[in-house]
């Protein structure tokens, strides 16, 4: 198992209900998807050609890419439409609000880039 660290990102009202928005944290670019219920996270980047994932249409648990209307699930990543493609999976990365603030857990090495 990979080693982590918790990043404070942003306050929970900067990121509105049904809306995503990205981020950078070190090496990364993260989308943060606020489901109303609960907070997702995945790569910004849809594994078909690259769409802003953060600018996309969330639809149950997923969001349809703004480009070309691939459906990624965030949940684990993996893309439901088109059904051909489902084994093309972007990655994930564990979420959570601690006093009103949107806290992102990713690998030490994708933080330690960013002071390197």
């Amino acid at each position: 198992m990979r080693e982590s660290r918790w990043v404070r990102v942003t306050a929970l009202e900067n990121i509105p209900a049904r809306e995503g928005r990205a981020v950078q944290i070190g090496d990364r670019e993260i989308a943060i998807f606020n489901l109303g219920d609960r907070l997702l996270a995945t790569g910004n980047r849809c594994p078909h050609k690259s769409g802003p994932l953060c600018d996309g249409i969330i639809t149950g648990a997923s969001v349809v890419c703004p480009l070309h209307a691939w459906k990624v699930n965030l949940s684990d990543g993996c893309v439901e439409r088109p059904a051909s493609e489902k084994e093309r999976c972007i990655e994930t990365y564990p979420v959570r609000v601690d006093e009103g603030i949107v806290v992102v857990a990713v690998p030490c090495a994708a933080v330690e880039a960013q002071v390197a």
